[in-house]
């Protein structure tokens, strides 16, 4: 007998059919007025400094890209850049003293440098790369992904299966479709690998039928030539997390709050880095969720109907192409263990061999679209409206008003960002689809703990892992237990992956375990001859299990 094929989300016809009139086309058609707007902004937010705030300001974001340039310099750096910050050092010491053209030189030191920023920041969009992309992006995936299937490279050519069958787009898909003819779309995903962007930005062009988003891309991937080629012209802005000055921060603000205002479709990751240790995020950055709060505000103040929707995504992977780097990093950041410095690689090779092997295991990566918000939190309806708790209609320009006036309240918007930020985190948690590696990598390193209960977590990680197992049975009564607790439990809202619903939990646990190993070397988990659960990495089953941290189950 035939067995049945999981029901697929197939892709959605483009909601603008004509790449020329997506908002990302039309805010980078003229990159240098979009350069020019965000200098001229960025300049008015500056203007209350007193001259010696502002040659503080300076001389402390010149030292700071000297530090950088000598301590952490990479090769996507600008060849000029430690002539021009050595120059704008020197150039402030000149202007120390009271005098009124002395207050003007540090102004135009400060322009220079907001341009410089807006410069490196700011990207291109061209609909022939993004055709290009999208076309082979899809023939060469689709193909990788028949052969490994079939486990044999002959069968590349074969179109058995389609690369949507294995990116799953769950959750509210055709409500953000509708809201997007509405308004503005902010996408807010959790953040695990470097791949999110690009596995995001299909399922939204695919699965959901919507223009390109404008997102931000570490500027450390742009020094792979090809990948800073395409990069370049699909619309993504560059980041530089080693710059925590001020003024560039001030510059990406600004750029982002000017893109939102113009209607373009954006995403961005809140928690600002990818996860160290594999669990959810649970605090998130304030700054570029602050500027959606500012262009919801811009746009009421100018009439502007059409308003911000804030989609909280959650990828769901059984691998992360970078675990094993992750779960380092925050080991040696926590200072618990010592840890030599391990250099991150992250190539086109990787890539591919990473994606052959969760293809060749038959995994789906989930991307789970949540609950649309608006900018407050407020759940919203397939019509645009914002519904309170009650369930009563409100209108948002109520937040923004003092005495019936539409006005900036500092304090007030740093409340309501906070506000959002928390609703974020919530609807993670909320939204987030418990996969059956996931599962069974909690169930395993609980169970490894109360073998070694008497230590603490790091003196556990250092534990030889070939001296410990679990007898399968008592691992298969832990996974039941848990299993039943979290499908009886009336505060658990999680949800449960279709092959966590059974009752087939030798399937479930032979499942998860394949999964859990279809792309690392030293697998996580394993069962060895002897009907005995072991590790070879108590590191990366320690990443696993912190997929579900914070969740109740």
């Amino acid at each position: 007998m035939k067995k049945k094929r999981k029901k697929i989300i197939a892709p959605k016809p483009q909601l603008i059919p004509n790449i020329k009139d997506w908002p990302i086309y039309q805010l980078h058609a003229d990159r240098a007025g979009f350069i020019d707007e965000i200098v001229v902004e960025t300049i008015k937010n500056f203007e209350p400094l007193a001259k010696e705030e502002l040659f503080s300001l300076l001389a402390k974001t010149s030292y700071s890209e000297l530090i950088r340039i000598k301590n952490y310099p990479w090769k996507v750096d600008p060849n000029d850049d430690k002539i021009f910050w050595s120059k704008l050092q020197k150039d402030i010491k000149l202007y120390d003293g009271e005098q009124a053209e002395n207050y003007l030189a540090l102004k135009e030191l400060l322009l220079k440098v907001i341009r410089r920023y807006a410069e490196e920041i700011v990207g291109s969009f061209k609909p022939k790369t993004f055709r290009f992309a999208r076309v082979f992006l899809t023939f060469f995936f689709s193909r990788l992904l028949n052969s490994a299937a079939s486990k044999h490279f002959k069968r590349f050519y074969n179109s058995d299966h389609h690369l949507y069958e294995r990116l799953v787009a769950a959750g509210e898909v055709d409500h953000v479709r509708a809201l997007a003819k509405k308004g503005t779309i902010i996408m807010v995903p959790n953040h695990f690998s470097n791949l999110d962007s690009i596995l995001i930005g299909y399922v939204i062009d695919q699965a959901l039928g919507l223009p390109a988003f404008s997102y931000g891309a570490g500027l450390n991937l742009f020094n792979n030539g090809i990948v800073a080629y395409f990069m370049n012209k699909l619309g993504a802005y560059r980041l530089d997390r080693r710059k925590k000055n001020g003024i560039y921060l001030e510059v990406l603000k600004v750029m982002s709050r000017i893109a939102i205002q113009k209607g373009t479709n954006t995403l961005f990751f809140p928690g600002g880095t990818r996860s160290r240790s594999g669990a959810m995020e649970s605090r998130l950055k304030l700054g570029l969720l602050g500027t959606v709060i500012e262009a919801q505000r811009y746009k009421i103040e100018h009439q502007q109907s059409d308003k911000i929707f804030v989609i909280p995504v959650v990828l769901g992977y059984h691998n992360v192409l970078e675990a094993r780097f992750m779960i380092h990093e925050f080991l040696r950041k926590t200072g618990k263990e010592m840890y030599f410095r391990s250099k991150e690689k992250f190539s086109l090779r990787k890539i591919l061999n990473f994606a052959w092997k969760i293809f060749k295991n038959g995994s789906a990566i989930t991307v789970s679209f949540g609950k649309p918000l608006d900018v407050f939190g407020n759940f919203v309806n397939e019509a645009g409206e914002s519904i309170d708790k009650n369930g009563h209609i409100i209108e948002l320009d109520g937040y923004f008003k003092r005495d019936g006036k539409i006005v900036y309240d500092k304090q007030r918007e740093n409340q309501y960002t906070q506000l959002l930020a928390s609703t974020i985190v919530e609807r993670y948690h909320e939204e987030s689809i418990v996969l059956n590696s996931h599962l069974v990598a909690r169930v395993a390193f609980d169970c490894f703990r109360e073998l070694n209960s008497e230590l603490d977590l790091y003196g556990f990680l250092r534990l030889p892992v070939e001296d410990y197992g679990i007898p399968y049975a008592v691992f298969k009564q832990a996974l039941i237990d848990r299993l039943t607790h979290i499908r009886n439990n009336p505060k658990t809202s999680v949800q449960l992956s279709e092959d966590l619903k059974g009752e087939a939990y030798d399937d479930i646990i032979s499942r998860g375990i394949a999964n859990l190993n279809s792309f690392h070397v030293e697998h996580p988990l394993y069962l060895d001859k002897e009907g005995v659960l072991r590790s070879k990495n108590f590191h990366l089953l320690f990443y696993y299990y912190n997929r579900l941290e914070g969740i109740n189950i």
